[in-house]
């Protein structure tokens, strides 16, 4: 069962390729990191500080994408951890029906932020398992 996960932290080190940012649960005490780049972690930092931009960055030319093609953007589950990577659906409803896309956890969660009000983000409790040691 998929629990509801909130950004909690953005952490940016200019020094380094990996950025972290950090996911706590919305009805718990538990948290994650997840390292990400510092395309996508700009872009999570510049949304949740609500930075203008003067043209449509990436993420929100797939947000205004899905919407202008009649779909509306549900949710982003965290589904699997393999290898050390993580697996991330970024749900999408459309004429009724569910369609789940392939998506960087990064990548999703930059989506779940720019769109307005911001996307519940999941975690699949075995993936929080896995990452904590349960």
């Amino acid at each position: 069962m998929p629990l509801q996960m909130e950004l909690s932290r953005i952490i940016i080190n200019e020094i380094n390729d990996q950025q972290v940012i950090y996911l706590r649960e919305v009805e718990g005490e538990r948290t994650f990191p997840i390292l990400i780049g510092i395309f996508e972690a700009t872009s999570i930092d510049r949304r949740v500080k609500h930075y203008p931009s003067p043209r449509p960055l990436t993420h929100d030319l797939l947000v205004s994408m899905v919407e202008q093609l009649g779909g509306q953007l549900q949710d982003v589950v965290i589904s699997e951890l393999k290898e050390h990577t993580y697996f991330a659906l970024l749900r999408v409803r459309k004429d009724g029906e569910l369609i789940e896309i392939d998506a960087r956890p990064s990548d999703a969660i930059a989506v779940a932020v720019t769109c307005d009000p911001p996307l519940p983000i999941y975690v699949n409790e075995d993936v929080l398992s896995d990452v904590l040691g349960e």
